[in-house]
């Protein structure tokens, strides 16, 4: 275990007891750091194992994980640095890492520092990394030059030539003077919570306006922490610059290369822009259809990991990719289901969410999100094995709030994972919500009991009808069927009488065309 020191060294004395109280603390914080960083490295290389992934009858095929499966990183390939563009050293592929947090001090905040560290290690393993070490410093506030510290960056840049590791990944969002000034003293590549994440969506997204949209955030991003790389940003001297200048003939064209990155980089973005908001159309013509034909929707959100595509696939045999992995669904799918009664709804099931998720995505989603806000229905997935549930509740809400609507759909939480969770866990997650299901997406536990709850959320059909309908109009007939609720069907000579509850729309045309 790597031992770095979490505050400066105090020199040994024969003195009293007041500077022996203050050495104490110092070995406290380093024992629980160096405990938590043993803990989270001793479950490296579980995020993306072969038999990580346990799927149930439910999942189909899973073609769909067979072909990403089918493209796997080449361990031992160098990442080093030399003279590149910052457009080109941010599409590097991470390989051997170094893990680094803070946390202010105490057990309470050491324990949550383990569990966003924990998750560090497996965001950079499902992006393809290795993780090699970790540090973990207590510190009250990061350090606006370095985060760390220069001293303790000096002693990161140790454990990273002692590891052989190519890149340090930060459990935050870094400030770009804050990554440059780490950069120059590890000299290996230093990449924030934020770029890491942003990493794993561009490699799983599949449609193109996921695509669109994850380029988009990408971009956003970058802008503000474009870095020249020696000479080749050095397009622009012209005169006696700063009264050292090169003189004639080293006069540039005018705009240095970092400026035309800026410039390609906005020009992108508005593109994307363009383009996600001519998607938009597509997206909402769909879901108007579901209003006009009275087709309820019910939304999965919750953490990444959660569960959610495994209880879509336990709930309409949908057979969409599920993989034990973070952010493995990114393309929002919609599938439609029956209630037990033959009521016609829709799921759909949305992209995780992460502890600080980057606001450039949840920008960048948000026509994507908003399927939410227009659901009849909330089902927050929450994984009950989780070593911090109500800290993924938190996180979730926290990110929906800013969608507009969401407040007024009804929310059941759904605590997923029951076969491998505490009894414990559950229990105090169901006294503090104030509606709860607990469910088995694997092995089908409370399944049966989240469809009855779901059909008794749904909203019914407001209109009660009793007429004939001639046989020249089964379309009709058919739509009953398909979004009414039907209590009694009978064929006479003139047409089919029905009685039972429609939508009003349905029952002005149904009155319309009556016998």
């Amino acid at each position: 275990m790597t031992h770095i020191p979490t505050g400066p060294e105090q020199p040994a004395t024969q003195s009293d007891e007041p500077t022996e109280q203050t050495v104490a603390p110092s070995r406290d914080a380093q024992a629980i750091a160096d405990d938590v960083v043993a803990r989270v490295l001793a479950r490296a290389g579980t995020a993306r194992s072969e038999g990580g992934t346990v799927h149930s009858a439910h999942d189909g095929d899973q073609l769909d994980l067979a072909e990403r499966a089918a493209l796997r990183r080449v361990a031992n390939l160098s990442t080093e640095l030399e003279d590149v563009t910052e457009v080109e050293y941010r599409q590097l592929r991470l390989e051997k890492v170094v893990l680094v947090g803070t946390y202010p001090g105490g057990e309470a905040a050491a324990r949550e520092a383990e569990v966003s560290l924990r998750e560090l290690a497996a965001l950079a393993e499902t992006a393809g990394s290795q993780v090699l070490d970790g540090i973990l410093q207590k510190r009250a506030k990061p350090d606006p030059g370095t985060f760390l510290g220069s001293g303790k960056a000096a002693d990161l840049a140790d454990v990273v030539a002692a590891t052989g590791a190519d890149t340090v990944v930060v459990d935050t969002e870094l400030a770009p003077s804050q990554r440059r000034g780490l950069e120059d003293i590890v000299k290996v590549k230093v990449v924030d919570r934020t770029a890491l994440i942003l990493d794993i969506f561009a490699q799983h997204a599949k449609s193109r306006e996921g695509k669109a949209q994850v380029e988009l955030a990408q971009l956003e991003y970058l802008l503000p922490r474009l870095r020249g790389w020696g000479e080749s940003m050095s397009r622009q001297a012209g005169g006696q610059v700063g009264g050292a200048g090169a003189g004639m003939g080293s006069r540039g064209p005018g705009e240095t290369k970092i400026e035309l990155d800026r410039r390609r980089i906005r020009n992108r973005m508005a593109k994307l822009r363009r383009e996600i908001a001519a998607m938009a159309p597509a997206r909402e013509t769909k879901r108007l259809d579901r209003k006009r034909n009275a087709i309820p929707n019910v939304a999965i959100a919750g953490y990444t990991n959660a569960g959610k595509s495994s209880l879509l696939n336990a709930l309409t045999d949908a057979g969409v990719l599920v993989e034990n992995a973070l952010f493995a669904t990114l393309d929002p799918t919609v599938r439609r289901t029956r209630t037990d009664d033959g009521r016609v709804y829709t799921l759909a099931d949305t992209v995780g969410f992460v502890r600080h998720l980057p606001h450039q995505l949840v920008e960048a989603f948000r026509s994507t999100l908003e399927e939410v806000g227009d659901a009849a229905l909330l089902l927050h997935v929450v994984d009950a094995s989780h070593p911090d549930p109500e800290g993924q509740i938190a996180a979730v809400r926290e990110v929906l709030a800013d969608i507009p609507g969401v407040e007024d759909v009804p929310e059941v939480i759904v605590l997923n994972k029951a076969d491998v969770a505490d009894p414990a866990v559950i229990g105090r997650v169901q006294r503090r919500e104030r509606r709860t299901v607990v469910v088995s997406a694997h092995s089908g536990e409370g399944v049966a009991e989240l469809r009855a709850l779901i059909a008794d959320e749904l909203p019914r059909p407001a209109v009660e009808i009793d007429l004939v309908v001639p046989y020249s109009r089964g379309d009709l007939v058919h739509r009953v069927h398909e979004n009414g609720e039907l209590t009694d069907e009978e064929h006479l000579a003139e047409g089919t009488r029905l009685r039972g509850r429609v939508d009003a729309a349905l029952a002005a045309e149904l009155e319309q065309v009556a016998v």
